[in-house]
């Protein structure tokens, strides 16, 4: 389940924080300044201070030294280097800026004094000497007073950081964006051994005719449409994830005989995952597996998205600039539960506005009139990716309807962005019932630090965000929720993860 949400809000907080690091500097200008004087003026007075503060650090050195609280200690040689040094940087640039490349040079040479001073400090554990220190806080402060006499003042420093400050921010939005993608693509990437599984499963659906007449027995079951049994949609094409989800469902359940699974799939993945299915035993559970590109009925003149997909311009808005336009467009990635009382509304779903920014504003343009005027945007949206649904409280709403007046809105994309969330806010809005939220624990594909109580108590977890459990960069810490509900077994699976 992907999620987009757009914030149109300036980054005040992290502008601020940038201003605060610059007034710091100045201020340990300031400082240096007064310490150089403070040292002349007063020469004898400081070597016996200095005698007082060597006897202490020399105490010091025999314990163990945190070099955290060395560094950030006042007293210590450690943390003028560290203030120096973030001084001489921002003055390495500005003497760049003024093509100074000699004073650039010269600073970069004490900077890597240094650096490599404070690196001993924290490898052997001992605090830096006034004899190791003094030589390069002198001749650093010379080179800062000859900064600033070259014209390098304070105001000339505000506008030339400041304008570093905004490159430096501009590449870090680039970055991001270009992480997300990369994040994105590595999460649907298929591993080597998972595809190695749909390929052998495959095999076996064309090469087996008996597996395509048990199919066809099966769809005729009355437990299909049976309202007295428990009915679980999944909408995927990874056919370990699925059956992880169902294995992890029966296995829970005290009475898997009565639980069906719908599970829709693209046609690629049909044949393996029918085979899968038919070939494996899920304690009775009824499994039927769909082929959404045989829904006839879902096409241009029933939905609008399908429609939309049709025209270039928007295909190019949902998948880019570099689709086969000689491939007929599906609905690519179909992203779309018991007796529980919702008092009367469509669908019940766990809020997401507890973690802190998940409002209707995120996702929905409220500065177009037809949202604003219809829907609060402090309004609590929901996970889209765990929903029970009444299907008699639908068709009395009309819900199906709304979901398609939405979609024809946002022809040109101006209500919202891409995702299948906000069209589902808009048609849901009214009409959801908050769950519990132990219904439905998210952030396993993301979050490194979520409760272990919250998740032994969870009726679902949900792997969404890019860490997915079948992926090499997963969070460890959750694996083997997902491993232990594998069939490690299977003959396939073990010769996939060998080869």
């Amino acid at each position: 389940m992907r999620r987009r949400a757009a914030d149109f809000r300036r980054p005040v907080r992290r502008r601020f924080s940038y201003w605060i690091w610059v007034l710091l500097a100045l201020s340990s200008v300031l400082g240096l300044v007064l310490f150089v004087l403070h040292h002349n003026q007063n020469e004898d007075r400081d070597e016996y201070h200095l005698l007082e503060r060597n006897a202490r650090l020399e105490h010091f050195a025999k314990e163990s030294l945190n070099f955290t609280e060395e560094i950030l200690s006042v007293k210590s040689f450690s943390r003028q280097l560290a203030q120096q040094m973030i001084l001489a940087k921002a003055y390495v640039v500005i003497a760049k800026e003024h093509n100074n490349l000699h004073l650039a040079w010269q600073l970069s040479a004490k900077i890597r004094g240094c650096q490599l001073l404070l690196s001993k400090a924290a490898m052997t554990g001992e605090p830096v000497t006034l004899e190791e220190a003094e030589p390069i806080i002198k001749s650093l402060s010379s080179l800062i007073f000859k900064a600033q006499d070259i014209h390098y003042d304070i105001a000339t420093t505000i506008v030339t950081m400041k304008s570093h400050i905004q490159a430096l921010e501009e590449r870090a939005n680039a970055a991001t964006v270009q992480s997300t993608v990369f994040g994105q693509i590595a999460a649907e990437g298929l591993p080597k051994s998972l595809h190695c599984l749909s390929v052998k499963l495959m095999s076996d659906w064309l090469k087996k005719p008996s597996l395509k007449a048990l199919s066809d027995e099966k769809k005729n079951s009355q437990r299909l449409v049976d309202n007295n049994l428990y009915h679980f949609c999944i909408f995927s094409d990874n056919v370990v994830a699925t059956s992880v989800v169902v294995n992890s469902t029966v296995s829970s359940a005290d009475h898997p005989k009565q639980l069906v699974f719908h599970i829709v799939t693209d046609g690629v993945n049909y044949g393996a995952m029918q085979t899968w299915f038919l070939s494996n035993d899920f304690k009775g559970a009824t499994i039927e597996v769909q082929n959404i590109e045989e829904f006839l009925w879902l096409n241009a003149t029933y939905s609008p998205i399908v429609k939309q997909l049709l025209n270039p311009d928007s295909k190019t808005f949902y998948f880019g600039l570099y689709q086969d336009t000689n491939v007929e467009p599906k609905m690519r990635n179909p992203k779309f539960l018991f007796s529980l009382d919702l008092h009367g509304n469509v669908n019940g779903a766990v809020e997401t506005c507890l973690e802190a920014f998940h409002r209707y504003y995120k996702y929905l343009n409220f500065s177009n009139t037809i949202i604003s005027s219809k829907f609060d945007p402090q309004a609590c949206a929901w996970a889209f990716g765990m929903n029970i649904f009444d299907l008699v409280a639908w068709r009395k709403a009309n819900v199906t309807a709304k979901y398609h007046y939405w979609l024809e809105q946002n022809a040109d994309g101006t209500l919202w962005k891409l995702g299948t969330l906000p069209p589902g806010l808009l048609s849901f809005y009214g009409l959801t019932e908050p769950l519990d939220r132990r219904w439905h624990v998210l952030g396993l594909g993301y979050d490194l630090n979520i409760d272990n109580r919250l998740i032994e108590s969870a009726a679902v977890i949900h792997f969404n965000g890019n860490m997915k459990p079948w992926l090499k960069f997963a969070i460890g810490r959750y694996k083997p929720l997902w491993d232990k509900y594998i069939n490690q077994s299977h003959q396939y699976l073990q010769d996939c993860a060998t080869s």
